[in-house]
């Protein structure tokens, strides 16, 4: 079985051939299908999404972010901190970036919550390198979404979790070695709809 990292390595590559035109579409497609499944878990007409800005080769969340608003939902942003722990500030049109101190991306500036208001909101959209089809996820390699699942699992205050990634980055049953501190999800957001892993068969 290839290691993490040499999965890691693999997928990051392969996202570099993609077209800006692809990309873009990906982006809109995301967000298409990811609003759909924000509405289906949705404890009412405005409610609370965390999201990620995606950089570089990631799949394009910013239209996500936009679209979720759009519909009258709130959406928290992610800022690192130290000890590879997440705090949060609530996104608007308006929200201004700053470069992270702790990781190679910008930051929305604001005032920054701590993570247990994660536990309280309708769902959680996650960035991954390669999801396989047991649930288990590859991220960037930080960790800083594994502590957060692992406190918000150790607390039994989870929301509904699912990992955005490009079709092509969600892999076979078995692809991905899973360790003990990996928190595993259960659905996936790709350009060509969510991938129920309990149900593999069921996409929207």
């Amino acid at each position: 079985m290839a290691t993490k990292e040499d999965i890691r390595s693999s997928r990051r590559l392969q996202r570099r051939t993609l077209a800006p035109e692809q990309i873009l579409a990906a982006g809109e497609a995301i967000a298409q299908h990811g609003v759909a499944w924000a509405e289906t878990i949705s404890p009412g007409p405005a409610a609370t999404y965390a999201v990620y800005v995606g950089v570089a080769f990631e799949p394009p969340t910013l239209p996500l972010i936009e679209a979720l608003h759009k519909a009258g939902h709130r959406v928290l942003l992610p800022v690192c901190e130290p000890g590879r722990q997440l705090s949060w500030v609530y996104w608007t049109p308006a929200t201004l970036f700053v470069r992270s101190a702790y990781a190679p991306i910008d930051e929305p500036e604001g005032e920054r919550l701590e993570s247990s208001v994660i536990a309280a909101i309708a769902g959680i959209f996650m960035p991954a390198t390669a999801v396989d089809r047991d649930g288990n996820r590859i991220g960037q390699g930080g960790g800083y979404y594994d502590r957060l699942l692992q406190g918000l699992d150790a607390s039994g205050q989870r929301p509904p979790t699912i990992a955005v990634v490009y079709d092509d980055d969600l892999l076979p049953s078995g692809s991905i070695p899973a360790e003990a501190f990996d928190r595993p999800v259960r659905e996936v957001l790709t350009p060509s709809g969510v991938v129920r892993l309990d149900d593999t068969a069921g996409t929207v």
